[in-house]
């Protein structure tokens, strides 16, 4: 059936986050055509098309046909509570991060001292990354030992009827505003990593290393789109409503 040109409307005028909130396998249409779905999800959907040169009704109907697939229940985290929804992030995402970040830095610093002579890229990427990774140790840290507690006492709250504390209202509403502030400087960060290697491209002339650490770098941008997608588009909309 040909939707008509109201529910077309209406769906232009939704943001890119909230599309991907209600249905994360749309995730995959706007990965296809480079649209950035975590920390550019504040643009509607015509917006992206205009600036991108992308005809809306081609969008539109990939998006219905990713979503006329079966769902796995599992992805459905807006209807996660939100402890849950913040255990998950801590343990999937956050683990990510603890375990990967240094080992990247590492083969990002090798890669360049190795291979900068001929592509000088990569030895500004090594920088990059290493600021990334030093400011997502302090971002984790101050999630996981102020954010998210006050997160969960305030969510415990709300669920026995009670008003959340005047200190943790307080917590999550500044957390809020940093908290996003960061996302979109990291954010820009890694999207500045892969201008530089152009995608990720590998020149013929380099090693295996060189080959792990653009794999991990994708790797990298990969988790960090869904791990942002979570926070901004899902769980900051439920602190708040807090």
């Amino acid at each position: 059936m040909q939707a008509s040109s109201g529910q077309t409307n209406s769906a232009l005028d939704r943001t890119i986050g909230e599309i991907v909130a209600a249905d994360y396998r749309t995730a995959k249409v706007f990965e296809t055509h480079g649209i950035d779905f975590c920390c550019g999800g504040r643009v509607t959907l015509a917006t992206v098309c205009r600036e991108k040169g992308i005809n809306p009704d081609t969008l539109l109907r990939e998006i219905e046909a990713i979503k006329s697939e079966q769902i796995d229940r599992s992805q459905n985290y807006t209807a996660w509570e939100l402890p849950f929804l913040v255990d998950y992030i801590v343990n999937t995402h956050h683990a990510y991060l603890k375990e990967n970040d240094e080992q990247i830095a590492i083969y990002a610093r090798k890669i360049a001292e190795v291979h900068g002579a001929h592509h000088p890229e990569v030895v500004e990427i090594a920088t990059i990354f290493e600021k990334i990774a030093t400011d997502m140790a302090i971002h984790l840290r101050e999630e996981e030992e102020v954010f998210f507690p006050a997160l969960k006492r305030a969510a415990a709250e709300r669920k026995a009827n009670h008003a959340p504390s005047q200190e943790d209202r307080a917590v999550i509403e500044e957390s809020l505003a940093k908290l996003g502030r960061e996302h979109e400087a990291i954010g820009d960060a890694i999207h500045t990593i892969r201008h530089l290697s152009k995608e990720y491209a590998i020149p013929k002339d380099t090693c295996n290393t060189f080959m792990i650490t653009y794999q991990k770098l994708k790797e990298f941008e990969d988790d960090l789109h869904k791990h942002v997608h979570l926070e901004n588009n899902i769980l900051f909309p439920k602190a708040s409503r807090l």
